[in-house]
C-alpha cells in the first residue's frame, strides 16, 4: 500500500508539471500532441491487422471542405430534361401540333386596322426632326433655355401620348402595337438624353469662351501650318487598312441627321458626341447573329403557340370560379414555358439583336448585359440584366437626384415608379387594359431587393432571385390574358348572342 500510494503520488507531480509546462509553453505542447498522435498512427499502420481507418467527415458535412458537386448538377439537368420531355409529350398528345408559323403573318396582313402601327413609327420622324431643330436654334442662340426647355419638354411628352391615341382610337391588333410603343419609348429616353447632354454641352462651351476671353487667338501662318500637318496626317493612312477617323466630334458639330440617326439605330439610350467605334463588320460574327435570330424567333413563336396559349386558355375557368388548388397548378405549369421563352427572349434581344445592330453600325462597346444569372438579391439582378437602361437610369435620373440632396432610397424609389409606369404602358395601351398589374410588380421590387439584401445572401439570395422571376412573370401572364379574355371574348359572345 505504501509503495502503490508512492507511486500515484509520483504521477501527481508529473501531472501536474505537464500542465504548469502546457501553460508555459501552449504552441509547444500543442506540436508534441500532434507528434505523439502521428507516432501513433504510424505504430498502428505496423500492426498486423492492416487497419483502414482514420479519423474524417462525411462528403456531406460541412466540415469535410469538400466541393465538387458536378455530378449533382448533371443529374438536375438531366431530371428538368426528362420531365420536360414528359410535358411537351403530354402537350403533343393532348392538343396536336398546334405551331403555324403562316398564322402570325395573317395576324398583321387580315387586319387592315394593324397598318396604324406602321403609320406610328413613320410619324416618329416628325418628333425626331422637331428635336434636332429645337437644338440648333439654342445652338446658335436664337432662342434662350427656357423657351428651349419648353418645346423639348411638348415635343417628348407628344412622343409618349401620341401612341395611345392613335391605338385607342383605331384598336389595332396588340402585337404590333407592342413593337410601336417600344420603338417610341426607346425613342422618348434617347431624346430626353440627346438633350441633356447638349445641354451639358452648351454651359461647357459657356464655361470655356469666358475663360479663354481675352486670349491670343493664332495668326493666319499658324493656322494654315496647322490645317497642313492635319491634311499630311489623313494622307498617311495605308488604304489597305479600314479607315477610323480619329478626329473628335465637337460640339455644335454634331446636331445634324447623320449624328442624330447613327444614335437613334446604336443599342444605347444614353448620348455622346463620339461613341466607340470598331474598325470594321465581322462578316461571320454578322452571319451567325442572323442565324441565331431567325431560327429563335420562330422556336419562340412555335412554344407560344403549342404551350403557352393552351396553358393560359385552361387556365380562364379556374380564376373565374376562384379556385385556389388549380389557380396554383396553372401558375406551376405556366411557369416551366413561360420562363424559357423568357431565356431565349433575353438571349435573342440582348446578346444576338443588340450585336447584330452594332456590329452592322460598328458600334464597339457591347456591354449590353453582366451576369445576372450570379445575383444574390433583386438590386444586383436589375443593375445587370439591362445594361442600357440601367445606364441611363443612373445617368439622367438616379445621379441628378441624388445630387440635389435626395436620399439613395428615394432616388431609387424614383427610378422603379419610372420603370412601373412604362411597364405598365407597354402592356395595358396595346391591351387596352388598365389593371396595373404590370406597375404593382414592378414597385413590389422595392420591398422585394431590401428583403433580399438584408436577410439573404449566397446561395438563398440567388434562389430567391430564380424564384421570384420564375413565378412572377406567370402570374401576372395569367392576369392579363384572364382580364382581356373576359373583356374581349365574352363580349362579343354576349353581343352575338343579343344579335340573333
Amino acid at each position: 500500500m505504501a509503495a502503490s500510494d508512492s507511486e500515484v503520488d509520483t504521477n501527481d507531480r508529473q501531472l501536474r508539471q505537464r500542465h504548469s509546462s502546457g501553460k508555459l509553453r501552449r504552441v509547444g505542447s500543442t506540436t508534441k500532441i500532434d507528434d505523439e498522435v502521428r507516432q501513433h498512427e504510424q505504430q498502428r499502420k505496423k500492426q498486423p491487422d492492416i487497419p483502414l481507418h482514420k479519423p474524417q467527415d462525411s462528403l456531406l458535412s460541412s466540415g469535410s471542405g469538400f466541393s465538387n458537386y458536378r455530378g449533382f448538377l448533371n443529374l438536375c439537368i438531366i431530371l428538368l430534361a426528362m420531365s420536360n420531355t414528359r410535358l411537351v409529350l403530354e402537350n403533343l398528345i393532348k392538343y396536336g401540333i398546334l405551331v403555324d408559323p403562316i398564322s402570325w403573318i395573317s395576324v398583321f396582313l387580315k387586319n387592315p386596322y394593324s397598318w396604324p402601327n406602321l403609320t406610328l413609327i413613320c410619324v416618329l420622324n416628325i418628333f425626331v426632326f422637331f428635336s434636332i431643330g429645337i437644338e440648333q436654334l439654342l445652338a446658335q442662340g436664337t432662342i434662350n433655355e427656357s423657351v428651349g426647355f419648353a418645346l423639348k419638354s411638348t415635343n417628348i411628352f407628344t412622343i409618349v401620348t401620341c401612341p395611345v391615341v392613335v391605338i385607342t382610337m383605331f384598336r389595332p391588333n396588340p402585337v404590333g402595337s407592342f413593337t410601336a410603343l417600344g420603338i417610341y419609348t426607346q425613342a422618348f429616353l434617347k431624346l430626353i438624353s440627346y438633350h441633356i447632354v447638349n445641354r451639358w454641352c452648351r454651359e461647357a462651351t459657356r464655361k470655356n469662351k469666358r475663360r479663354k476671353r481675352g486670349a491670343s487667338t493664332p495668326s493666319p501662318r499658324m493656322r494654315k501650318e496647322l490645317k497642313e500637318k492635319n491634311f499630311t496626317e489623313k494622307e498617311d493612312d495605308d488604304g489597305d487598312i479600314p479607315k477610323v477617323d480619329s478626329t473628335l466630334v465637337e460640339y455644335p458639330d454634331n446636331i445634324n441627321l447623320k449624328d442624330m440617326y447613327y444614335f437613334l439605330l446604336a443599342p444605347t439610350l444614353c448620348y455622346e458626341l463620339n461613341f466607340p467605334r470598331s474598325a470594321r463588320i465581322r462578316k461571320r460574327f454578322l452571319i451567325r447573329r442572323i442565324i441565331e435570330i431567325v431560327f429563335l424567333l420562330q422556336l419562340m413563336l412555335g412554344l407560344v403557340q403549342q404551350w403557352i396559349v393552351p396553358t393560359v386558355m385552361n387556365a380562364v375557368k379556374p380564376f373565374n370560379e376562384m379556385d385556389l388548388k388549380r389557380i396554383v397548378e396553372r401558375i406551376l405549369k405556366l411557369a416551366i414555358p413561360n420562363h424559357f421563352i423568357w431565356l431565349l427572349f433575353f438571349y435573342s434581344f440582348f446578346h444576338s439583336l443588340l450585336n447584330l445592330i452594332g456590329e452592322l453600325i460598328r458600334f464597339a462597346d457591347r456591354e449590353f448585359y453582366r451576369d445576372w444569372w450570379n445575383s444574390e438579391n433583386v438590386d444586383y439582378f436589375w443593375k445587370n440584366w439591362n445594361i442600357p437602361v440601367h445606364r441611363w437610369a443612373k445617368r439622367h435620373l438616379y445621379a441628378p437626384l441624388r445630387r440635389k440632396g435626395y436620399s439613395s432610397i428615394q432616388a431609387a424609389i424614383a427610378v422603379f415608379l419610372l420603370s412601373a409606369i412604362f411597364h405598365e404602358y407597354l402592356v395595358s395601351v396595346p391591351l387596352h387594359l388598365f389593371r396595373l398589374w404590370a406597375f404593382a410588380g414592378m414597385m413590389a421590387q422595392v420591398p422585394i431587393q431590401y428583403f433580399t439584401a438584408r436577410f439573404l445572401h449566397g446561395a438563398y439570395g440567388n434562389s430567391a432571385v430564380w424564384i421570384s422571376l420564375i413565378i412572377g412573370q406567370p402570374v401576372c401572364v395569367l392576369m392579363y390574358f384572364h382580364d382581356y379574355y373576359v373583356i374581349n371574348m365574352i363580349s362579343a359572345t354576349n353581343s352575338t348572342t343579343s344579335v340573333i
